[in-house]
């Protein structure tokens, strides 16, 4: 871990990394968001030495992330990232939405500093804990010279913020980068070993997301498959839908049934973007499309990022 005066600022939403069980040999019957980021941190003897301050945002499990908590932590990290003396940000957060996370943040605040997210795919009470490295990997990416950028650090990969996928349910190594790019890096005994360049971009700034969920428009992902019916893209549209995503079957199809509707919602002015369900691969030949390369749960990010623009202009 490299030394220096500069402060990291570590911000704790939750997750399993802080979570607990009962048995020490239980890893899926345990309570996510039960310890605080401090007790994380002081669970690391490495980190000790380090100039941190630990921050507790909110306590969730990440399969209950929300938009509030969203723009909060927006706009914490923003705040943080304004300030001289700190020079980096780590974010322990749940796995089953990081990559969501990860891509809002970058989205919104393309930071010229490391924002790193990082969790665990065990409790912080069972045996083979993977939290511990995780964070400690985490900090010292954040310590990084040079480093910039939303990225995750699980596992010893860092991979990009705008391309991270969760892709097992239970193996440590559970994140991949997108099927075509790869990892950004590798973290080997505190140091990075870099593949590709820090994630860059236009930052839409965390202003942008209300703070009241309801503030937020309704976005939603629907999966094209065998024995689809119409009604759900029907009541969604009477229910006042603002935007929708398909997660299609292979190269962007969808079932028949589904046409008429989706074309009503089209003719009515809620814009219907198309993914692939596939886990490998984008939609090839429709260079028209906004979310062809996109996962759909980051094309539902981006969606609603696009459609809160559009409502700041007016």
């Amino acid at each position: 871990m490299q030394s220096g005066n500069e402060r990291i600022v570590i911000i704790g939403t939750g997750g399993t990394i802080a979570g607990a069980s009962g048995s020490a040999t239980d890893n899926v019957g345990y309570k996510a968001g039960q310890l605080s980021v401090g007790s994380l941190v002081a669970a690391v003897p490495a980190l000790q030495s380090a100039s941190l301050e630990a921050e507790q945002l909110a306590q969730l499990d990440s399969k209950d992330m929300d938009e509030g908590t969203w723009a909060r932590l927006a706009r914490r990290v923003q705040h943080h990232l304004d300030r001289d003396d700190v020079r980096g940000i780590v974010i322990t957060h749940g796995t089953d939405t990081l990559e969501e996370t990860a891509y809002l943040l970058q989205r919104v605040l393309a930071p010229r500093k490391p924002v790193v997210l990082t969790a665990a795919m065990r409790p912080a009470t069972a045996l083979q804990a993977d939290g511990p490295q995780n964070l400690l990997d985490a900090v010292s990416l954040a310590q990084t010279a040079g480093a910039q950028g939303v990225v995750a650090v699980v596992a010893g990969q860092v991979l990009h913020g705008l391309e991270i996928r969760k892709t097992h349910t239970y193996r440590l190594d559970a994140f991949q980068p997108g099927p075509d790019t790869g990892l950004l890096g590798v973290m080997e005994e505190g140091v990075v070993r870099q593949f590709r360049d820090w994630p860059t971009g236009e930052a839409l700034g965390a202003t942008l997301l209300p703070e009241a969920a309801d503030a937020w428009p309704w976005v939603e992902v629907l999966a094209s498959h065998g024995g689809a019916r119409a009604q759900a893209v029907q009541a969604w549209q009477q229910a006042g839908l603002k935007g929708l995503v398909l997660a299609c079957t292979g190269n962007g199809t969808i079932h028949q049934a589904l046409a008429a509707p989706l074309e009503a919602l089209r003719q009515a002015g809620v814009p219907v973007w198309r993914t692939t369900r596939c886990a490998q691969g984008r939609i090839v030949g429709a260079a028209d499309e906004a979310a062809a390369s996109l996962t759909p749960w980051a094309a539902r990010v981006e969606l609603t990022l696009q459609l809160l623009q559009q409502s700041a202009t007016g």
